[in-house]
């Protein structure tokens, strides 16, 4: 366990400075637009990929960090954020959709994620299954349902390689990577991101809440289909960020 009352290594902050919820998004320059939803934002600490900010929701105090892009720098994050008081983190993050209906700036909530990832099996066998808190997914569903978001709960594929995704076909493991793809689409996964199911198995290892809504921003499988052309992909993650603090809203008003 790591040392609360100590500056962590990575995130320098200590015990009592950051709040009991977390938002976390993979990229540094989204937090300073995320804590723009809160009350009172102001930026703490910038260290390597780890952009930390706060401001307040509903009189209580809440805390924005970047985890970079991938499963061993957002374990770094959990831990030392567990370390310092978190209590409940939520990725907010983008993803590409597998699942046709999953359309170009969609809201896509996990349910779970597979673990196609690295870092989560230092911390759990394969057999353990990345999930989110029943609470925290249930709260984001009623905020995008409440927001009137077009919105899709489901399975995620959590991945180490960006490129191995989009350019499978070019690998020395091509056969296998495309095997693969093809059974995440006939088993219904909705959509490939790169954090969740370490967020969900570090999560569950240091016994605190966990959660994960992406915005869509392109789905190559209905570009595929022919359903959707380049004019579809879209930028803007301000619906999954509003699905979040909405979401932490309900959490705090003991509504979920």
């Amino acid at each position: 366990m790591l040392d609360s009352h100590k500056k962590q290594f990575h995130i320098p902050l200590s015990k009592g400075e950051i709040g009991k919820y977390c938002i976390l998004p993979g990229d540094p320059g989204r937090c300073e637009k995320i804590a723009a939803f809160l009350e009172n934002s102001s930026q703490l600490i910038q260290n390597r990929e780890y952009n930390v900010w706060q401001g307040t929701l509903c009189g209580e105090r809440v805390t924005v960090c970047s985890t970079g892009i991938g499963g061993p720098s957002t374990a770094i994050a959990v831990e030392e954020l567990v370390a310092c008081g978190a209590e409940v983190l939520i990725r907010v993050g983008t993803c590409g959709g597998i699942a046709l209906p999953v359309k170009s700036g969609d809201v896509v909530i996990a349910s779970g994620a597979v673990r196609q990832d690295g870092t989560s099996h230092e911390y759990a066998p394969p057999e353990f299954p990345a999930v989110p808190t029943p609470r925290v997914m249930l709260a984001l569903m009623r905020a995008a349902e409440g927001l009137g978001y077009p919105s899709h709960t489901g399975v995620v594929q959590s991945k180490d390689s960006f490129y191995g995704q989009h350019s499978p076909s070019r690998m020395p493991i091509s056969a296998a990577l495309l095997e693969k793809w093809e059974a995440w689409k006939r088993l219904g996964v909705l959509a490939s991101e790169m954090e969740a199911s370490t967020l969900f198995t570090v999560g569950a290892a240091l016994g605190v809440s966990t959660g994960a809504v992406f915005h869509c921003v392109w789905n190559q499988e209905r570009a595929n289909a022919g359903l959707d052309t380049a004019a579809d992909e879209a930028h803007d993650t301000e619906k999954a960020i509003r699905v979040a603090i909405e979401a932490i809203r309900l959490m705090m008003e003991n509504k979920i």
